[in-house]
């Protein structure tokens, strides 16, 4: 049965008549208003926006936050099997009474057909999170920053912008330019900003602009703040600090530079962090289908013995950079004997496969593609098997279901046993993690 909140998420989807829509507009205001403008009265917050690496830095943020002993509130975008995800109060994802009983008063007071289903979401983590005592506040923008709804708080502690790629540019602009305008809509004159090294010189040039304009204070990463591999981790120093700190919980060499990027926010804080604190979050910080492996459950235990399963959410050109490294960080370790690579892909139509996949698709053994269930924007297995056979992957072929995928290519037997990535959307790592 369905849980009453989706049901009147779902109508408020239904009743306003479109995804997406990047205006914030009077009707949602209006709806703020009405439920006593709770965005006014949460916690101190840290904005986040970007392309690439928003929940992973909203992840690192909360880990080392909590490590120190501070309460948290979280509000990040999608959800990868229930919507509670998205919603974390003080360290516990939002109860379904609770949520329900607030999206209930939502329903009550919204003008019909004129709040979106994300702006009502938005709406009720406000809520709660001016409800719960809590030291802080994260909130991850959903889709660009200007016009995002969480960009009603006047006032953040800090506001962070991760790498930016081309993503959305129907709805963001054809430039990295125009990307980055959407995403330093989030600044605030005397409100310091944090950003990733951005590699296009358009895009932190943009930055630099917006960040002028507003009387915000720009901290960039690989200038103002740096970090540095080492052989057990790696260094983080800015002007005033620097830590020395294990490797990060999330594999990936981006992943150090997402740490990164929430210590350097960090600075906003009146106080330093302990040191211990920092790196006990750098350690301990879980992001689900952010290049995760997967060891047990039903999926695990089609492969052959000795295979690794891997799952990840990227889908833009960025994160199929990150992919490539992955890759070649794989066969460094594999040594003399790489493992093959087989990928199970489903990707959106909004999405352009040959920039994602583009980047490894040389290192791919076999390819198997899959609808993603219930997305009506999913590509057709057909078509996406299509777009990969391009791309140069001569073993492609369309698949019945992600088990059926995994199934087919844990049949062939290799030595050394190979490894399989699940990969090109957060909504078909959803479906793979409600499998198990």
């Amino acid at each position: 049965m369905a849980a009453v909140s989706q049901d009147i998420l779902e109508r408020f989807r239904t009743q306003y008549g479109k995804d997406i829509d990047l205006t914030l507009r009077p009707a949602y205001r209006d709806l703020l208003a009405a439920m006593g403008n709770p965005q006014d009265k949460i916690p101190p917050v840290f904005h986040v926006a970007g392309t690439n690496g928003k929940g992973s830095t909203c992840a690192f943020l909360r880990a080392i936050l909590e490590a120190a002993g501070y309460r948290v509130h979280v509000y990040t975008s999608p959800h990868l099997v229930r919507f509670h995800e998205r919603i974390r109060v003080a360290g516990a994802l939002i109860e379904e009474s609770e949520l329900a009983a607030i999206l209930a008063q939502c329903e009550a007071v919204a003008a019909p057909g004129k709040v979106s289903y994300f702006e009502a979401a938005t709406a009720a983590a406000f809520v709660a999170f001016a409800r719960h005592p809590a030291d802080f506040t994260i909130l991850e923008t959903g889709l660009g920053g200007r016009l995002d709804a969480t960009n009603i708080v006047e006032k953040p502690l800090a506001t962070i912008i991760t790498r930016l790629s081309y993503d959305h540019r129907d709805y963001l602009g054809d430039s990295i330019a125009q990307i980055a305008r959407e995403k330093a809509g989030i600044m605030r004159a005397g409100v310091p900003c944090f950003t990733a090294p951005q590699p296009e010189v358009e895009a932190l040039a943009t930055l630099r602009a917006a960040a002028a304009e507003k009387g915000a204070a720009l901290h960039v990463g690989g200038g103002d703040w740096r970090v540095e591999e080492t052989a057990d981790g790696f260094t983080f120093a800015d002007a005033a600090r620097r830590y020395d700190l294990p490797k990060p919980g999330l594999v990936g060499r981006h992943q150090v530079w997402n740490a990164g990027l929430a210590i350097a926010a960090l600075a906003a804080l009146p106080r330093p962090l302990p040191a211990d604190a920092v790196a006990q979050g750098v350690r301990r910080v879980e992001w689900p289908a952010r290049m995760q492996r997967l060891t047990a459950g039903f999926l695990p235990a089609l492969l052959p013995p000795g295979a690794e399963l891997w799952l990840d959410g990227g889908h833009n050109d960025s994160a199929g950079e990150v992919v490539a490294a992955q890759i070649a960080q794989w066969r460094r370790e594999d040594g003399d004997a790489p493992r093959p690579l087989y990928i199970v892909t489903g990707m959106l139509t909004t999405k352009r496969p040959a920039e994602f996949i583009g980047p490894f698709a040389h290192a791919v053994t076999r390819a198997r593609t899959v609808v993603i269930e219930d997305e009506p924007l999913s590509f057709g297995a057909d078509a996406l098997a299509g777009e990969m056979r391009a791309l140069g992957i001569d073993d492609v072929a369309a698949a019945a279901g992600i088990a059926d995928a995994v199934q087919d290519l844990a049949g062939a037997t290799t030595t050394p046993a190979p490894r399989l990535l699940i990969c090109g959307s957060l909504y078909l790592a959803g479906r793979v993690l409600a499998i198990g």
